[in-house]
């Protein structure tokens, strides 16, 4: 027998998760979806830590991440859960590189607090770092990191608890649309809704096919390693801030790492630089030693302290699209449907808004927020 809810929600990651949670505050029957089981370590929300900042590289984000801090906040109080830890964070680069300038420039557009700190002065303050000579450094207090897995389970829950009905381990056989609502099929069950929102982050484009779209996603397979760090307590959330270099080489782009929680190790990845793959079927999760020799290298050289033994290293996806923007937005035919993917590895500290907007365009087709950036449209010309 079909049952029926008012949203449908496919996907529990944390976008989803967020989503489903907004919707329930607002009132609205949902049925969040996963096709895995919940928390699962297949996508792009498992984890200990996501970074989360104000200092981005175009207006849009840096004001979502003031909307999205305050949600962060918000939940805290509501779930009475430590999510966000406040680290400080540091951009580290040689000054005239370009992506070094462009977030210095929105920082100071903006009117965020930061220092600009000379090598020297990374070294002397935050000794843990060898910066190369000439090397600058954006240092800004309010970054820091959210406790990954325990934010999706800490929207899970609410939005249980507001009445939200959470299937895990279904994947979605077929979906039906029509003017006024969806059906969504598995191999055992059936679901109607007026409204669906869809964030299925790498496993996107495979349901968008039977929207009628297709989007220029790709997968792209990254790997996350935990290290061993001498001493220990320098390493820690209190003296130890995020950090990003802006610098390439057979390690990756953009280097960065995170603090120890809990004596799991330093975390230290890259941004990009992996290949990608067209979908998540042709991803091999198995973790690369060559990755490993590779991103030592880096930690040898600007993080030495932190070259101690690999506590674990496991693989996660990005879903990139072209211009690494992410895509927030409704059906072009079919309102009541909305849209979230490619969110390129930063999405994660936005999420509270992002599901607050995925939210508001669902029920009310707009929102307060800026997504001009986000637009289907630009890849549909």
């Amino acid at each position: 027998m079909t049952q029926n809810f008012d949203a449908i929600v496919l996907g529990a990651g944390v976008m989803g998760s967020a989503t489903a949670y907004y919707l329930a505050k607002a009132g609205v029957r949902v049925l969040l979806l996963e096709q895995f089981e919940l928390n699962h370590q297949k996508g792009s929300s498992y984890g200990y830590s996501r970074v989360i900042r104000y200092t981005h590289d175009h207006p849009i984000y840096i004001n979502m991440a003031r909307a999205a801090y305050q949600l962060w906040f918000a939940l805290e109080d509501e779930t009475g859960e430590k999510l966000y830890v406040k680290t400080g964070g540091l951009d580290i680069s040689f000054p005239q590189q370009p992506t070094f300038q462009k977030r210095l420039k929105c920082a100071s557009e903006a009117g965020l607090e930061y220092e600009y700190l000379t090598d020297s002065e990374v070294c002397k303050r935050f000794p843990q770092f060898h910066p190369d000579e000439g090397m600058h450094a954006l240092y800004h207090p309010d970054t820091g990191y959210l406790r990954a897995s325990r934010c999706v389970l800490a929207f899970t829950r609410r939005a249980q608890t507001l009445g939200t009905t959470l299937i895990d381990q279904t994947p979605v056989t077929s979906i039906s649309k029509s003017e006024n609502g969806v059906t969504v099929f598995t191999t055992t069950e059936s679901y109607t809704a007026d409204l669906l929102v869809l964030t299925a982050g790498s496993w996107t484009n495979e349901l968008l096919a039977q929207l009628g779209l297709n989007l220029p996603l790709c997968v792209m397979p990254m790997q996350l390693g935990f290290f061993q760090a001498t001493p220990k307590s320098e390493f820690l959330a209190e003296r130890f801030p995020v950090f990003y270099f802006h610098i390439k080489d057979n390690y990756g782009d953009t280097p960065y790492g995170i603090a120890d929680d809990g004596g799991i190790g330093v975390k230290v990845s890259t941004c990009y630089g992996w290949e990608t793959v067209s979908s998540p079927t042709q991803v091999d999760y198995t973790p690369s030693q060559l990755w490993i020799e590779d991103i030592r290298q880096f930690i040898r050289r600007y993080v030495p302290s932190a070259n101690g033994q690999l506590m674990s290293t496991r693989r996660c996806l990005y879903t990139m699209t072209p211009d690494k923007h992410f895509i927030i937005d409704s059906h072009p035919d079919y309102p009541h449907i909305v849209i979230a993917a490619g969110f390129c590895g930063r999405g994660f500290n936005f999420s509270t808004l992002v599901g607050k907007i995925l939210a508001d365009l669902a029920l009310f087709g707009k929102t307060e927020h800026d997504t001009s950036l986000f637009k289907l449209s630009r890849f549909q010309q």
